[in-house]
């Protein structure tokens, strides 16, 4: 057993797991991040957006000293045929405008930025080691299980992905469904500043945010994204686990077919691939959001399930974000009462029902496909309007 004892243990130093630690770090408490991968971000790929409101009220100045890639300033959305597409252009003053404005971004060195800035309020981090278990102590979470070390705490916040195995263990979350799941494969290819502004018709600084509709090949292939980043394009799919039977090609072959398709391979023509990722991401919407505490714990970020995929928009860091600044404030509200029971913690579930994410879940509470409404239906999940 560890000596130390922790006010808050968070699983996941993802975005998440990170802004919890900065808020509470921030009003003095000792907080313990642990991290599964060698260092914060090693295991995100998102594409990906990221909306400045989300994180602007916490570090006003974070667009300014984060690592950012490009501002958005261009939307696209393309319905792909075999050899063509039928495209939608966008392109707003308000894409740029404070509190709406965008940018393209990296998650492993942001995700690190994010973690230094929790360390710097006093969070501490360890990388590289799983959390196998949680502590008990009559029925109340009071820890983890890291390997052979027990260490203690007030309150654990799991932010460990949409595959959190301890709020599975806990009985807050389900086995995940089809249904609810997508696999995400992307490549990064690596082209000069100057090229990738002159391909995507934007100034250097600027970015497009490109998402792709291929029914018009195959309905089961899923979404395809592009991402311009500073010297960097990303590209990928994104494919729910429920039609990937119904394709025979994998997901290797499935990304090679989407860059090489005759819209989208000139915008990679001669790039260099600097990186290849694959990730689980959450698409089942309100149906999958789990009990989001327990005695002792709270359940934020992916592993909450907070994700909006419409295809023409995919929201999650936002929401990430905000759920861990949200998570926070439940705890330190729990800890000025000295009382970490689920009555006290359940303020998190009322912070939530008041912020974008909830309602903005239920604004689109009918994402779900309708062969994965009836998979849900059949699982004996409530889906809303049957």
């Amino acid at each position: 057993m560890s000596e130390e004892r922790f006010d808050a243990i968070i699983v996941g130093g993802g975005l998440a797991g990170s802004v919890a630690a900065y808020v509470l770090a921030q009003e003095g408490l000792e907080v313990l991040v642990i991290e599964k991968g060698n260092y914060c971000g090693s295991k995100n790929m998102t594409g990906g957006r990221i909306y400045t409101h989300s994180l602007e009220n916490l570090i006003p100045d974070f667009v300014d000293r984060a690592p950012l890639e490009r501002k958005i300033v261009k939307e696209k959305y393309s319905f792909l045929t075999p050899d063509g597409a039928e495209t939608l252009n966008y392109t707003s003053e308000g894409l740029g405008l404070l509190s709406s404005d965008s940018y393209s971004v990296l998650r492993g060195p942001f995700d690190q930025w994010l973690a230094e800035e929790a360390e710097n309020e006093g969070a501490m981090y360890v990388c590289g080691i799983r959390v196998d278990d949680l502590l008990m102590e009559d029925g109340k979470v009071c820890g983890v299980v890291a390997g052979d070390e027990e260490m203690e705490a007030d309150v654990v916040i799991l932010a460990d992905g949409v595959n959190s195995l301890l709020a599975q263990k806990l009985g807050l979350k389900k086995e995940l469904l089809p249904a609810q799941t997508a696999v995400g494969a992307k490549e990064v290819f690596r082209l000069s500043e100057e090229e990738i502004s002159k391909r995507f018709g934007v100034e250097n600084g600027e970015g497009v945010a490109w998402l792709f509709s291929q029914s018009g090949i195959d309905e089961n292939l899923g979404e395809g994204f592009i991402y311009t980043n500073k010297d960097t394009v990303s590209v990928g799919i994104l494919t729910s686990i429920h039609d990937i039977p119904a394709v025979e090609a994998t997901m290797t072959e499935r990304i090679e077919q989407f860059i090489q398709h005759p819209v989208v391979a000139p915008f990679i023509e001669g790039g260099k691939l600097a990186e290849y990722s694959a990730h689980l991401v959450p698409e089942g919407g309100m149906e999958m959001v789990p009990e989001l505490c327990a005695d002792g714990v709270l359940v934020a970020g992916d592993a909450a399930g907070f994700v909006i995929n419409q295809a023409y928009t995919i929201r999650g860091m936002d929401f990430a974000i905000e759920s861990g600044k949200l998570a926070a404030q439940a705890v330190l509200k729990a800890k000025e009462a000295g009382d970490f029971s689920k009555n006290n913690l359940s303020c998190y579930r009322e912070l939530l029902e008041d912020s974008f994410i909830m309602k903005e879940l239920k604004a689109y509470g009918n994402g779900p496909k309708k062969p994965c409404k009836q998979e849900l239906m059949d699982a004996g999940a409530t889906v809303e309007g049957e």
